[in-house]
């Protein structure tokens, strides 16, 4: 993806199913949870480099030492930086030491059953340490302490503050990851107890009774409380202090969640490919959690899926398909090489069949997997040409023809923008990618370039279609694999700004040109008053913006925006249909980017209120 966006988090969890002694006889190492931890966030790294944080949680340590271990961090190489101070506490043991379970589980923090990790990429607020997950609700009890990480988005944390609230809570922050700890907390607490006087009642002691309930609390029961009203995307994972936890899903499936289970592991992660790599699994025994499903990790006890909400249509992120999700994933590597070759017979035209004089490129890294596609797909109407073609003058012209490809943009490592300064740090990240000179003839050839998507239009402008000038083509054609993306994003991704879209800011130019500016004040009048109604019968006003525009015409203005000043060549852009995302991503409907057909009903609330907030020019994020 050329424009820089924030997206996503990424989620592990490993719980090791027999006692620590057996992993330490078989794989003749005490870092064998850590070491596989490592490489399975290592290979969700795309999913957050914000911030990471791991928590351990033991089973068995005698009072006076703790039972949970967190360690997290916000800097640049936050992952390196959380297991090398994991792996610290080994260093003081001896080699017979480390043999020993029972001396690793009281004297090495890191050293536990089950493990916790999390990759963060922060939307929207402050980066630092405290915000990184996991999150951490303190207690003397086993049964009442509660480790928390996860991928998600509530879009109504304010009515969900209210009820905890109204519970006679007081909560500490205004933030979904503060309310989803402290709601499940809550009602740990009520079933806990509920317990607690259960047994006390029959006559047991304290101490058994605390036993007991670890053995007999029914974790899906205190979930399925806790998760009434949620609106939003989530897939979030969690450790109660005694070795439980469990994984549960959003009811439409927005964010993803794979697993695995044998006698020796239960694992967890938003990325198959994590999984299937990390422990040499084969791919198809790893299965995906079901929408509105928890899965249940009791201590002894076989793991079980059960069902915690009612199910919703499925309505998973298509944005995973297109761009989110490591194209490793056999599934999506054949999607986004699909979604490339239905834009064959778009581009084939646009290009008016002239494959001499055209050269055929793609935007590193992600865009690589839809460039074969569409690759694959030009040459199959090549060949038909040629064959309907047998009998022509220009055969010859056909057979000894060719589809032109190279590789003119090439992306450097990441330039880090610590430059404070706003221009000097554009002027760094218009950088970030540099092109391949003398690849084509100039004022002759035209560069037809895929992108997965095309979010804001800044990266194009500043950076990749300003250096594709530097080999003075007479056309640049920018070909993106998602459809016009026109809605914003609440469910997990930095997308909230309608401002920031390069297709709104059209439909605005479009208005200007058209001296119909009053009618921003039309719709905006709307959202104040659809958002007014209760929250399940509010509808997206920002579709009737969109109604009054020709998708070609919008099309065409984005791509006059994003064209550099002063530019001799001409630039076109060319966006995928929403139907031919449909076909290419056939079991991944969450396609609200573009349709604006939101998943739950907070997303049309945020739509609105993302109108509201431009209009007003409150910077502010729309939920």
């Amino acid at each position: 993806m050329s424009d820089s966006i924030k997206h996503e988090c990424g989620v592990a969890l490993l719980k090791l199913n027999k006692p620590l002694q057996y992993y330490l006889d078989k794989y003749k190492t005490p870092t064998y949870a850590l070491d596989k931890m490592y490489l399975m966030m290592e290979k969700m790294r795309n999913r957050g480099q914000d911030g990471s944080g791991i928590a351990v949680v033991k089973r068995d340590t005698h009072f006076g030492h703790d039972f949970i271990y967190r360690e997290r961090s916000s800097e640049p190489t936050s992952l390196q930086q959380i297991f090398q101070r994991s792996y610290a506490h080994f260093e003081s043991c001896n080699e017979e030491q480390r043999k020993d379970a029972k001396h690793l589980l009281q004297h090495c923090e890191s050293f536990g059953n089950v493990f916790l990790g999390h990759l963060r990429y922060g939307t929207h607020g402050v980066n630092s340490e405290k915000v990184c997950h996991p999150f951490y609700r303190k207690s003397n009890w086993l049964t009442r302490n509660l480790v928390l990480a996860g991928n998600f988005n509530l879009t109504n944390v304010k009515e969900l503050m209210t009820q905890l609230v109204n519970l006679g809570q007081h909560p500490r922050q205004n933030t979904d990851t503060v309310l989803v700890l402290e709601k499940i907390g809550h009602f740990l607490d009520l079933e806990v107890q509920a317990l607690f006087d259960q047994y006390k009642k029959e006559g047991l002691g304290n101490q058994e009774i605390s036993e007991k309930t670890q053995r007999e609390l029914v974790i899906e029961n205190l979930l399925a409380r806790a998760v009434k009203g949620f609106d939003g995307g989530y897939n979030i994972a969690g450790v109660l202090g005694y070795g439980d936890a469990f994984v549960f899903r959003d009811p439409n499936g927005i964010r993803p969640c794979h697993y695995y289970a044998d006698d020796e592991v239960t694992i967890v992660a938003s990325e198959r490919p994590a999984i299937a790599t990390t422990f040499n699994i084969d791919y198809n025994q790893i299965n995906e959690l079901p929408p509105a499903h928890a899965l249940i990790l009791k201590n002894d006890q076989p793991h079980k899926v059960v069902k915690i909400q009612d199910e919703k249509e499925r309505l998973s992120c298509s944005f995973e398909r297109i761009y989110f999700a490591r194209g490793t994933d056999g599934t999506i590597y054949g999607e986004r090489k699909m979604l490339g070759k239905l834009l064959a017979p778009l581009v084939y035209e646009k290009i008016k069949a002239d494959f001499n004089n055209t050269v055929f490129s793609f935007i590193p890294n992600t865009a690589e997997l839809a460039y074969m596609g569409l690759i694959k797909g030009l040459e199959q109407i090549y060949r038909s040409n040629i064959l309907s073609s047998i009998d022509k003058d220009n055969t010859r012209e056909l057979v000894e023809g060719r589809i032109r490809e190279e590789k003119l943009i090439v992306k450097d490592a990441k330039l880090r923008t610590f430059i404070t300064n706003d221009q000097s740090r554009n002027a760094l990240v218009s950088h970030v990618y540099d092109i391949t000179y003398n690849s084509i003839i100039p004022g002759q050839d035209t560069i037809c370039i895929i992108d997965d998507s095309i979010v804001r239009g800044t990266t194009l402008k500043q950076s990749i279609i300003n250096i594709l000038g530097r080999l003075k083509p007479k056309k640049v054609m920018v070909v993106s694999s998602a459809p016009q993306i026109r809605y914003p994003d609440c469910y997990g991704i930095d997308m909230s700004r309608l401002g920031d879209l390069l297709v709104f800011r059209a439909a605005k130019e479009i208005l200007s040109r058209r001296n119909e500016l009053v009618f921003l004040d039309e719709i905006y009048q709307k959202c104040i008053l659809e958002n007014q109604k209760s929250f399940t019968e509010i509808q997206n006003i920002l579709k009737e913006f969109y109604s009054v525009f020709d998708n070609e015409e919008l099309t065409k203005v984005a791509g006059e925006l994003v064209t550099p000043e002063n530019a001799t060549y001409e630039v076109e852009l060319v966006f995928q249909t929403i139907e031919n995302l449909a076909i290419a991503c056939p079991n991944d409907r969450g396609d609200w980017y573009f349709s604006g057909n939101y998943a739950t009903s907070g997303g049309n609330r945020v739509a609105n209120q993302s109108f509201i907030n431009y209009f007003e020019d409150n910077g502010e994020r729309a939920y």
